[in-house]
């Protein structure tokens, strides 16, 4: 029977996908394997009737640049009780290749230690997926989908910042990130916006709706000291992740809760949480400004991918085969900055508690400290007397009071 190996997709979808698809496909095909891509993840691998792909040079030729899956993704985390070796023993499986987050790369090792039970020898090497950037690579090196997805937030971001110059308004946008500030870092830093907020800002301080709001009229107050009567806002949607619950619940949005009686924060749209309580709080102060919300969302997760994830996903795809072909299993394909291709593995990356910490943004960085002082503008303790012109009490308004940083 004909050696094959298998592809599924988990989680979120990410740019260049399917560059590491076609990838694969087109360099295990040369050797004479077998490429099946299964549509559902996990939930299409182990349900009855498998819904396969049949990946040959033609097809894996066609998407290599275009954005999206090819395999339908699922976020499906199966049970061990519902592992099965049919698959796996009916296709003479000998390599699943699995792409996706550390869910997708943990479930990945539980049924490895399931197939080697039931005597099938069946090798796994994961491709590390994610726009939001926080999986701790060596030497910084960023997940694939990230810098595709930031150029697509920052061409969008450019649009907005020049409706917010031709109109004279605010824009208030939030990023996605789900618990580091990278994508909105990044876009923010590209666009050269006066005000960006991200969860690791709040190393000194807890994190709160007022907080972030002071934040965005800090900004808006020393704009107008330099009658600039424009600009955006970016939050990250970040901050939602280290809020506390009762925040949450207390903001006065109406939130649809779980069966946990836990807010459901991926109904609603961030930017238009942050405008409305920014529109609240410029009335309560006399403010008449014009704010708009804008979400840097799912626009982002699918576009097409740019040349530098085209080479980093198909040195991924390439990875792959060097290290089966030289024995290695349950593990990550990582590349370095030199471009060298090297194993890692789950334990790498976590903690005491077996968990893997995200990647956050090194705050007190060169480049994080230089944009900020430089590019962001806020209240500080000088502009006071010029602010009270504004706001009676500018000293709420002092970014550097507001973090807890002084």
């Amino acid at each position: 029977m004909k050696k094959s190996i298998a592809i599924i997709c988990g989680g979120g979808p990410a740019p260049g996908i399917n560059t590491v698809i076609s990838t694969l496909a087109k360099t295990f095909l040369k050797d004479g394997y077998q490429v099946l891509g299964i549509h559902e993840g996990y939930k299409g691998l182990f349900s009855e009737n498998p819904s396969i792909e049949y990946l040959d040079f033609h097809f894996s030729d066609r998407i290599f640049s275009r954005g999206g899956s090819s395999l339908i993704m699922s976020r499906f985390k199966p049970k061990d009780s519902d592992f099965k070796v049919d698959f796996f023993a009916k296709y003479n499986i000998k390599l699943l290749v699995t792409i996706g987050g550390d869910d997708t790369a943990s479930t990945a090792s539980r049924l490895m230690k399931f197939l080697k039970k039931n005597n099938l020898d069946v090798a796994n090497i994961h491709v590390p997926k994610t726009i939001d950037n926080d999986l701790p690579l060596p030497d910084r090196n960023p997940t694939f989908g990230f810098h595709s997805a930031k150029d697509e937030g920052v061409r969008i971001g450019n649009t907005v910042y020049e409706d917010a110059r031709t109109s004279q308004n605010w824009f208030v946008l939030s990023a996605m990130g789900r618990s580091a500030g990278h994508l909105a870092f990044g876009i923010a830093s590209a666009c050269h916006y006066p005000m960006m907020i991200i969860p690791e800002m709040f190393n000194k301080t807890t994190i709160t709706f007022e907080k972030i709001i002071n934040l965005i009229i800090s900004s808006i107050v020393k704009s107008k000291i330099y009658n600039i009567n424009y600009g955006v806002a970016l939050v990250s949607e970040g901050v939602f992740h280290f809020m506390e619950e009762d925040e949450i619940k207390n903001s006065g949005i109406n939130f649809t809760y779980d069966a946990h009686g836990h807010p459901e924060l991926g109904n609603v749209s961030k930017s238009h949480i942050f405008n409305y309580l920014l529109q609240v709080k410029l009335k309560e102060i006399g403010f008449d400004i014009k704010t708009r919300p804008v979400e840097l969302g799912y626009e982002l997760r699918c576009c097409k991918p740019i040349a530098f994830d085209l080479t980093l996903c198909t040195l991924l795809g390439i990875g792959v085969k060097k290290l089966f072909n030289e024995g290695a299993s349950g593990c990550i394909v990582s590349a370095n900055s030199n471009g060298d291709i090297s194993p890692l593995y789950l334990k790498d990356f976590e903690d005491e508690n077996g968990k893997v910490p995200p990647r956050l943004v090194e705050i007190e960085s060169d480049m994080v400290q230089l944009f900020m002082n430089h590019h962001l503008r806020y209240v500080k303790e000088d502009d006071y007397e010029l602010a009270k012109k504004f706001v009676s009490n500018p000293e709420i308004y002092d970014f550097k009071k507001i973090l807890n940083w002084i």
